[in-house]
């Protein structure tokens, strides 16, 4: 199952068109090849499989934010651990 977190465009390339997006603090390259709307540096994005795919209002991103980390804030080390190395396997 893959989870799409909001990510907060931090840096973008035009050139490549690709972004910099943070995601719970994890920063990533992401290409911008697939998204229809216009985006800029403080704009939330869902990310898939590398691509951002449709940006999101900041507030429904940051309930979204707070809604992860409560999860995350109940789960055990292990299954922390777990979670994150499933989700590299996305990338």
């Amino acid at each position: 199952m893959c989870l799409s977190i909001p990510s907060k465009i931090k840096s973008i390339n035009t050139e490549m068109n690709t972004c910099i997006v943070d995601t719970m603090g994890v920063e990533r390259s992401a290409s911008l090849d697939l998204i229809d709307q216009d985006v800029v540096v403080g704009d939330y994005v869902l990310i898939h499989i590398g691509f951002a795919m449709n940006k999101i209002d900041e507030e429904d991103a940051l309930e979204s934010l707070k809604v992860y980390k409560e999860i995350i804030d109940k789960m055990d080390e292990l299954e922390r651990k777990e979670a994150i190395l499933e989700a590299d396997k996305s990338y």
